[in-house]
């Protein structure tokens, strides 16, 4: 956490002398200040921040990749005289997890066009969840697990 302060404080010090802030150049001094930091990981020890921005970033990118492609989907089905959807409601183990950590998961489910998060149960080892295009329910399990689950917990732990 120390890391990712010094980062904003950094990114903070870049935007205020050049004169500007604007998104682009805070992010712009993001970056600089997280090469900075890195470079200087000698001196201050090793820390865990630096892998955490690529997850995070790799996980950004993924999710924009998976909301597009499903938005696309949704579209076309829509748009199109024939409907290939197959709604339907699945119930989606949970491995133990912390109550932020399913509500993040439900959330990004949720964000997915063609998919929504209904409920939870009570013992909290149960997601249900409404898909607009269950072929599969067990492969859409997986799917869920392998591409938003998985990444997900990557970046939160």
């Amino acid at each position: 956490m120390k890391s990712f302060i010094s980062n904003i404080v950094l990114a903070l010090i870049w935007a205020a002398m050049s004169g500007e802030m604007t998104l682009g150049n805070l992010t712009l001094g993001f970056i600089i200040g997280y090469i900075i930091l890195y470079l200087m990981q000698r001196i201050s020890g090793p820390s865990r921040y630096y892998n955490k921005v690529w997850h995070v970033m790799r996980f950004l990118v993924f999710f924009i990749k998976e909301m597009l492609s499903a938005g696309f989907r949704v579209a076309w089905d829509v748009l199109t005289p024939k409907h290939y959807n197959r709604p339907g409601i699945i119930a989606y183990p949970l491995e133990p997890m912390s109550s932020l950590e399913i509500t993040l998961l439900a959330k990004v489910i949720s964000l997915t066009p063609g998919t929504l998060s209904l409920d939870v149960s009570p013992d909290e080892r149960i997601l249900y969840i409404h898909a607009m295009f269950i072929d599969d329910a067990d492969q859409l399990r997986r799917d869920i697990k392998d591409r938003l689950e998985r990444p997900l917990l990557e970046v939160l732990r």
